[in-house]
């Protein structure tokens, strides 16, 4: 049978630490893919080997893929002694992180454990993972390259492992509070409790592949237990490392900033004035050949206009570009920002021939005046909020097709 949606109550009751021997296993393995057919049939073999048969173990895949994935999971499933279930979904929303948060709303067992297929996380370590966490009374426990005993050495090249290690050092500077404890946040090879999860359903919004930190920032677990780990070769298939996911984690890094509209109105703020540079020096070099200021500002506007969007486009609103193309976008922006020259070009002559300001301290004061007007404005008609769609039990097989496994 399928995992069914759950709709127990959030709230559940956790092992008192130091249980004998961790109490026994009761996890939904969940395992995002996205074509890993060259890697499903080891994993299942692996995990068989690996899980005690006295244990209650499920296995979740929760697939993406254009190849032929599904049906090599359907065959493999047919020699494992557990449950094996697929979730193949129509739209591959949030990535890899959203198919995690798919297969997490349809769980049922306390222990949610959450790996890779590609066998870079090791199938014989998912019953430590849950003996340390039901001995610890964890909330979230951590399969950590970092942590004393563990090591990165499956990463391929020192330019991912200083990729690897810049992004963790960046995560734990920007969330202290909430990465706590947690010395690898990057990691996908993790286990959390149901309850929490649940509990804290829609506020998540995930974006690419680490949705450890996403979790960890938004749920905030009380309890962190981290088990060391090796993180091994790539079995088969290709890495999903680009340079793509990873402006995908810069942006959802931002997006994890400023979560409320006040993060929001001092990012904008700050994109503003990084736009400063390309705006005033386009204006210098217009009004040191000649140019009256307002028709050289109306030109070097349009240089600012250009770096702030694709800074806020990227960074900020990740999320609520909505089906808009980015032309649309873009003409919508450009719009408003020329706009505000109405208010601007005034005050700009105002400070000039009134107060007999410079042409550019003067612009610079305009600027900053009216830019708060430009972020209500831009987020409301630029980056309305998009609806989420709700998946529910009811769901059509056009919206959500679940392929019985075993």
């Amino acid at each position: 049978m399928p995992i069914p949606p759950t709709t127990d109550s959030p709230t559940e009751p956790r092992p008192t630490p130091g249980s004998p021997d961790g109490a026994s296993g009761d996890a939904t393995i969940v395992i995002p893919t996205f074509n890993e057919a060259g890697n499903v049939r080891e994993l299942l073999a692996r995990l068989t080997a690996a899980l005690p048969p006295e244990d209650s173990y499920k296995i979740l895949f929760v697939d993406d893929s254009t190849d032929d994935t599904p049906r090599i999971v359907e065959e493999a499933a047919a020699d494992c002694p557990f449950p094996v279930s697929v979730i193949h979904r129509e739209e591959a929303t949030g990535g890899l992180g959203g198919a995690v948060v798919e297969g997490m709303k349809a769980a049922t067992t306390d222990w949610i454990l959450v790996m890779d297929a590609d066998l870079q996380h090791p199938p014989s370590l998912v019953p430590e993972l849950v003996r340390t966490g039901n001995r610890a009374g964890a909330d979230l426990v951590v399969a950590s390259r970092y942590a004393r005993g563990g090591s990165n050495s499956g990463l391929s090249g020192g330019y991912r492992v200083a990729v690897s290690r810049g992004s963790t050092l960046l995560a734990k500077s920007l969330f202290p509070t909430a990465l706590r404890g947690i010395s690898d946040p990057m990691s996908g090879f993790f286990m959390i409790r149901r309850g929490l999860v649940h509990s804290h359903a829609d506020i998540l919004r995930p974006l690419g592949y680490k949705i450890l930190l996403e979790l960890a920032v938004r749920c905030r677990p009380r309890v962190v237990a981290e088990v060391p780990f090796s993180f091994q070769e790539r079995f088969a298939g290709e890495s999903k490392s680009t340079v793509r996911e990873g402006l995908r984690y810069l942006s959802h890094l931002v997006s994890l900033r400023t979560a409320t509209r006040t993060a929001r109105l001092l990012a904008f703020g700050l994109i503003g004035l990084s736009g400063f540079l390309p705006n005033l020096t386009c204006l210098a070099v217009l009004t040191a050949l000649g140019m009256h200021y307002v028709p050289a500002e109306i030109i070097a506007n349009q240089f600012g206009v250009l770096w702030n969007f694709a800074l806020v486009d990227l960074l900020l609103f990740p999320d609520r570009r909505g089906n808009r193309h980015w032309a649309d976008r873009l003409g919508r922006f450009a719009l408003l920002a020329n706009a505000d020259l109405v208010l601007r070009v005034p005050l700009m002559a105002l400070l000039i021939d009134g107060v007999h300001m410079a042409v550019v301290p003067a612009t610079a004061l305009a600027l900053l005046a009216t830019f708060v007007l430009r972020f209500i404005a831009t987020e409301a008609l630029v980056y309305l909020p998009v609806r989420r769609r709700t998946t529910t039990q009811h769901a059509t097989t056009a919206e959500r097709r679940r392929e019985t496994v075993r």
